[in-house]
């Protein structure tokens, strides 16, 4: 038997001899077949990659079918896909064949009935429209479900929601310029203003995302804007991300009725926590706003916050009470399709690149965070505990269920 100083030795002339270099052993690449379908929910005019996002992902060698006209109302042609390098299909059945379906409005009863057992659907959820079988549906298939508005980027912040919201607050104020025209039928005001005259006065309740950026298009035509929120943080940090000064006030329903009375437009623009957007402009504040006057309900898709508004569609956009006009379109973004369509795709090319990357779905998961929070149903089971409460069904936490894997 050796003694220590001869083990010691043994093992120190063995770290001397040279070694095999170890190196990493590089993880398998997936090649992925994505399947574009046309939208076919009402006057919903986005698709979900444009063609510069296509051939960035069959550059990097992924199948992409799309299906015929399917950008078209986003003004993208089928060549304009298939010079891309995609495929261009004649029916729906043959796009769900693919191995992830990417789409913007969650799958219809009909695009249910389509879709393969394991396959990947990312699209929105949109739980206020979706018939009660949905989920079970997706997990008789084992299916696997991302919703998209629930994807978090890496500094916590919902990329989709965010984005939409952008499009959404800049839309707003010129829908808002256009409603105050001769035009539409307006009281024939220039939303900003001249030299030697008041400006238009703007009314924005609410500081997020959507507020914001309709402040920022606001004041860059030149109007004077007034933003309400009953959040104080929220006020300080558009004050700061403004970077000049602006009205601002909290929710108080006599201040509020008071500058109602002279603005010109007001945007509607607070978000619910849970359920639905709370109502803080009842109908005696609207009866006292000038007639001609423009309200953009931007929260009507929760409910909406004036308690006269009503939904609109953008065939018949607007309506008058009190001699108000009410723009209460849910969907605002359809509006500016072409440049939702280019936002989505900034921020779903990079996840289907990764997903090849990573070698499939699973593993991608494991490692991104961010796009792990928008699993619903992974597999067939259930991962969401809002889901599985509302609906009374058996669910498993995503986090924990991976890790058991």
């Amino acid at each position: 038997m050796k003694t220590s100083k001869e083990l010691l030795a043994s093992l120190t002339q063995t770290a001397l001899m040279p070694q095999e270099e170890m190196l990493e052993v590089g993880r398998k690449k997936g090649k992925l077949f994505i399947g574009i379908p046309k939208e076919i929910s009402f006057q919903e005019n986005r698709v979900a990659l444009v063609p510069d996002a296509v051939a960035l992902l069959v550059n990097n060698g992924h199948r992409v079918v799309v299906e015929t006209n399917a950008g078209k109302m986003a003004n993208f042609q089928d060549h304009d896909y298939s010079e891309a390098g995609a495929q261009i299909v004649y029916s729906a059945e043959d796009v769900f064949k693919a191995d992830i379906i990417l789409k913007v409005a969650p799958p219809s009863p009909q695009e249910m009935e389509m879709m393969q057992q394991k396959q990947t659907l990312i699209s929105a959820l949109q739980l206020t429209v979706q018939p009660e079988d949905f989920l079970k549906q997706l997990m008789s298939k084992k299916i696997t479900a991302i919703a998209f508005d629930w994807i978090k980027d890496r500094d916590g912040i919902y990329s989709v929601i965010r984005s939409m919201g952008e499009i959404a607050g800049g839309t707003s104020i010129l829908i808002a310029a256009e409603y105050l025209s001769n035009a539409n039928n307006g009281q024939g005001a220039i939303l900003g203003g001249i030299s030697g005259i008041s400006p238009t006065e703007v009314v924005i309740l609410g500081a997020g995302t959507v507020g914001e950026f309709a402040t920022r298009a606001a004041l860059g035509l030149g109007a004077s804007v007034k933003v309400f929120d009953n959040s104080i943080y929220k006020l300080r940090r558009l004050q700061s991300d403004i970077g000049t000064r602006i009205f601002t006030s909290v929710i108080q329903p006599r201040v509020l009725a008071k500058h109602l009375k002279t603005a010109d437009v007001v945007i509607g623009a607070i978000r619910a926590q849970n359920g639905r957007t709370p109502c803080v402009v009842t109908e005696a504040m609207v009866s006292e706003m000038k007639v001609g006057s423009v309200i953009i309900d931007v929260s009507i898709d929760q409910g909406g916050c004036f308690e006269t508004s009503e939904v609109t569609n953008h065939s018949k956009p607007v309506f008058r009470k009190h001699g108000v006009i009410h723009y209460c379109v849910p969907n605002i973004a359809s509006r500016v399709s072409r440049t939702a369509s280019y936002a989505l795709s900034t921020i779903f090319a990079p996840i289907l690149l990764n997903i090849g990357e990573e070698g499939g779905v699973e593993n991608m998961l494991r490692r991104d965070e961010g796009v792990r929070n928008g699993i619903y149903v992974y597999n067939g089971v259930l991962t969401n505990q809002v889901l599985g409460e509302m609906f009374k069904l058996p669910y498993k936490d995503i986090n924990l269920f991976m890790a058991g894997m």
